[in-house]
């Protein structure tokens, strides 16, 4: 997809990777519609974005159906349409599952994974009228393998890869091929929401952690958008995932786990604390 012109809605867009992307996608000549839940961090966001672009930033509560409902027909008045929407507002509960309240939980589904009918539900319409359009959903590495300390989190994101895949096929039997779907897939960042969290000898070295959240934007404007990839995953090593899952044994690979230091990889996590 050439970028230049076309309108997007990026949630989540006022921090780490969503206004890392922005930015990218404000240096193709896109016009870019921002929704993020932090009033002050966005208020910054606009005043650093609208000098590189056509911005136009909302504060949105993605759980809230009727405000995604309402800020999507603002986003059609002020960009007249919308091309792409990259669904990144995402949270983060550490913890193991008894060592957190079930409104913790409730609120990891529903901001991961439940936002996700609703922002979609309300663009897919106009991109199937027109057979065009894309959809980014961030996923995650954990989407491949269970990760203790992250059970809900992981069950949410291996719940937006299912989602993507399955509405990719919805449009391929509705012919509208010119509608595309994406998953995006990091492992841990080193800055941000998962500060802190990293793999043990020897998994730091088959998958290190991401300098920064650019990376991944690269990833969303190059590989996905762009050139149309499926599942980018960074670091590349992630693929290793699913490519060992299905050559070895499952106790091998549960064992593999292990001896890469997953299950602990979220003891040293010091990321937001909420």
């Amino acid at each position: 997809m050439n970028l230049k012109n076309k309108k997007i809605v990026v949630t989540g867009g006022a921090m780490g990777i969503g206004k890392a992307t922005c930015k990218r996608l404000l240096a193709e000549g896109a016009i870019v519609t921002i929704w993020d839940f932090n009033k002050t961090e966005l208020s910054k966001t606009e005043n650093e974005l609208k000098l590189l672009g056509k911005v136009f930033c909302h504060q949105c509560d993605v759980t809230d159906k009727n405000r995604v409902n309402e800020l999507s027909k603002i986003a059609i008045q002020e960009m007249g349409q919308v091309d792409v929407l990259i669904n990144n507002a995402g949270v983060v509960y550490g913890g193991e599952l008894l060592e957190r309240s079930d409104e913790d939980w409730e609120k990891t589904i529903d901001v991961n994974l439940t936002s996700l009918i609703y922002t979609i539900k309300a663009f897919l319409p106009g991109m199937y009228e027109r057979n065009f359009g894309h959809i980014i959903n961030i996923s995650s590495a954990s989407a491949t393998i269970g990760v203790p300390g992250l059970a809900v989190y992981t069950a949410t994101k291996w719940g937006v890869w299912g989602l993507t895949e399955s509405l990719r096929f919805e449009a391929y039997n509705n012919g509208k091929t010119g509608v595309k779907y994406s998953t995006i897939h990091p492992s841990y960042i080193a800055h941000g929401l998962f500060e802190g969290a990293k793999l043990g000898f020897p998994g730091n070295l088959i998958a290190p952690l991401i300098k920064d959240h650019d990376v991944i934007a690269k990833a969303i404007v190059e590989s996905a958008l762009k050139k149309g990839r499926y599942s980018p995953k960074r670091p590349l090593t992630v693929n290793l995932n699913l490519r060992l899952r299905g050559l070895m044994p499952d106790s091998w690979f549960q064992r593999l786990i292990i001896l890469l230091g997953i299950p602990e990889s979220m003891k040293s996590w010091k990321g937001h604390k909420h």
